[in-house]
């Protein structure tokens, strides 16, 4: 048994079951809220546009519209706050992804992309406390961004239990640092084996008192 290949013994675990928009509704408002970390794992990486509720002078609301800003915009501001941000995909971003990303130069460094053609786990791991595990990729139509009759159909959890969340962020950072580079047959395909990347920044520190809470 090792962190990639396992069975973990059953017991009981507190779940929360999202659906379609419940992705926007609990994946994407926990990541807007991020405190100390925003970990996401994905096979495809593309723009994701989320509502705007920043009041802003000289912008008069209007009943019942929502305004719309790239989620990148908020990861940069995450960034500037010192959270830490973490993205591991198996293909290229998109090119309204990279576009949008090149706006914001905080994010040149502040948003580390890591690229593995064997990804394709779905996770998305907040301030060490909640994690999301599912179908949906880091699009809009994956994470429920998209309106009815466009998005995916995609099912997933979200749970914030301590040893789920442990072993999942050690696969994550077991990856992200190249730990099953060496002996990967698809080496020789691969962009840019992470085992040859600079290691990131220090693991982001867990929040066990909230992460422990049971709803």
């Amino acid at each position: 048994m090792t962190v990639v290949d396992f069975v973990s013994p059953r017991r009981a675990v507190p779940i929360e079951l999202v659906g379609g928009r419940g992705h926007y509704q609990r994946v994407i408002a926990a990541v807007l809220a991020a405190e100390t970390s925003v970990w996401i794992a994905t096979a495809n990486l593309k723009e994701l546009m989320v509502e705007d509720g920043r009041a802003r002078p000289g912008v008069r609301r209007r009943l019942g519209r929502s305004s719309y800003r790239s989620v990148l915009a908020a990861l940069a501001e995450a960034s500037s706050r010192g959270v830490e941000l973490r993205i591991l995909c198996a293909d290229r971003a998109s090119r309204p992804f990279r576009a949008e990303l090149a706006r914001h130069p905080g994010l040149r460094t502040g948003l580390p992309i890591r690229q593995c053609p064997r990804v394709h786990l779905k996770l998305v791991i907040v301030d060490g406390a909640l994690g999301y595990l599912g179908s949906a990729n880091w699009t809009g139509a994956g994470l429920g961004a998209r309106g009815t009759g466009r998005r995916n159909f995609e099912l997933g959890v979200v749970t914030d239990d301590g040893p789920t969340l442990d072993h999942v962020q050690a696969l994550f950072d077991h990856l992200w640092r190249g730990g099953e580079c060496a002996a990967c047959k698809l080496r020789d395909l691969c962009p840019r084996p992470l085992d040859t990347v600079t290691t990131a920044r220090p693991r982001a520190p867990m929040r066990k008192k909230a992460r422990s809470k049971r709803k």
